[in-house]
């Protein structure tokens, strides 16, 4: 009997990615290779790519560096963000065999003919204006939670960004497919989907191959509200101009969307909004965040930051502080700006020092650490559901509230993909919250 090949895989980057890899994974598994960890030696290994960030950069190399020591014979494939943008810098890197672009990577099992190894890497990658056709992904089977995505692409054009340069237009999967996917991850026994894409609020547009609305994205959480079988659902990143109220007022009533929101804001200042071409002023995230209390005030509000943005003075940083700092929000997200290839930010005048960037990103992650702190002690003695996850730590086990507080308890593995009530107690020190089981059985 012929020894079935077998496949590794390794995901740089954001939610999206993570489903999408889960979906080359089954594709893979169809064409008879066994899937083992990025731990183990295979005879392919895959990384999926990101380059939102200069890190994520170098942090390929790094990963290939790691498979070539677990099998210096082992095919490397690159796919992914990284892989369409700069597809020859990729093939160049020493074991690199095979690179594929954005809209080849879904068909990478047609590309791996001979795994023999190669002296420079093969590159088939498209102009990005081709990738204007939809591929459905869900992850299951690596987490507690799977990742579904609804949505790809982006129309956007912020000066910084090269997602619509990696990614192509923003276009959508048809409400019919996200609810039969939606149904097979909940027939896993997966107690909670995130909804993912590069642009979610967007939803509709695209949805069979032309550029109008089909369906707008409360459209889609109304009809995923209704299938039968899920537990929770949670919105990924959503633009504070597509998050309509009409969608807050739909959550804070719903079955199954928790009140968790995570919003990019990018800037407190509105004169460097507009140097990022972002398609609101904070004026607009006020209101949405005000919007969310209203309704909702135990949910959580996470919020995307740039600092260090070409432009930014000492005042337009201090603005953006200052801005978060009083609003009522429960954690923040840091990206250090860093210059990308063939983006408009990248010629732009006022750049910012690599070592001030380097202090405001510092400033900013303590107002993080100050706002998460405030959120969980504003929910401590409430009652709560919480997912556990599947990892023993420490002789702890953890998960996360439908509010997105992290809570702690002594393992038990009959807790591993349960919900339980519980109500939150004390943060300990490493800023998780300990808890009471409301449900003595979940303590036997």
């Amino acid at each position: 009997m012929e020894n079935r090949k077998k496949v590794a895989f390794y995901t740089l980057g954001c939610k999206l990615n993570f489903s999408e890899t889960s979906t080359i994974a089954r594709n893979f598994n169809d064409e008879g290779f066994d899937r083992v960890d990025f731990e183990d030696v295979a005879d392919i290994y895959v990384i999926n790519t990101c380059s939102v960030t200069e890190n994520a950069d170098k942090q390929f190399k790094q990963v290939v560096k790691k498979a070539m020591k677990l099998n210096d014979k082992a095919f490397v494939a690159a796919v992914g963000c990284y892989a369409q943008l700069k597809p020859e810098e990729l093939a160049a890197v020493d074991g690199v065999d095979l690179v594929l672009g954005a809209t080849e990577k879904f068909k990478i099992t047609d590309y791996i003919n001979d795994l023999s190894k190669n002296d420079m890497g093969e590159v088939h990658s498209c102009e990005i204006a081709e990738a204007d056709f939809y591929v459905g992904s869900y992850s299951i089977g690596d987490r507690t939670r799977a990742f579904l995505k609804v949505q790809d692409g982006c129309d956007y054009k912020c000066t910084y960004c090269t997602i619509p340069l990696a990614r192509g237009i923003s276009r959508s999967d048809a409400l019919e497919n996200v609810l039969q996917n939606a149904k097979e991850i909940s027939a896993q026994n997966i107690r909670e989907i995130v909804l993912t894409g590069v642009n979610i609020g967007d939803y509709g547009k695209g949805e069979f191959g032309n550029k109008k609305h089909e369906h707008t994205f409360l459209d889609l959480v109304q009809a995923l509200d209704k299938v039968e079988g899920i537990e929770r659902l949670r919105i990924s990143s959503i633009e504070p101009n597509l998050l309509k109220n009409e969608t807050i007022d739909f959550v804070s009533k719903s079955r199954t969307f928790v009140p968790h929101f995570h919003i990019p804001l990018q800037s407190g200042s509105n004169d460097i909004l507009k140097l990022m071409k972002r398609r609101y002023l904070r004026e607009v995230y006020t209101e949405r965040v005000n919007k969310i209390r209203e309704v909702m005030p135990h949910a959580c509000i996470g919020v995307d930051v740039i600092v260090g943005f070409p432009g930014e003075t000492d005042e337009h940083f201090l603005e953006t502080y200052h801005f978060l700092n009083e609003m009522d929000i429960s954690y923040l997200h840091v990206f250090t700006y860093s210059e990308r290839d063939n983006t408009e930010a990248a010629d732009m005048e006022g750049v910012v020092p690599s070592n001030v960037r380097a202090k405001r990103s510092k400033m900013l992650r303590g107002l993080s650490v100050k706002k998460r702190r405030a959120f969980y002690e504003s929910q401590l003695g409430t009652n709560r559901t919480v997912l556990f996850e599947g990892e023993n730590k420490e002789g702890y086990i953890h998960g996360f509230t439908e509010n997105y507080v992290k809570v702690k308890a002594p393992w038990n593995p009959e807790l591993v993909n349960t919900l339980q009530e519980i109500n939150l107690t004390k943060i300990d020190e490493d800023g998780s919250v300990r808890l009471e089981f409301l449900n003595k059985l979940a303590e036997a």
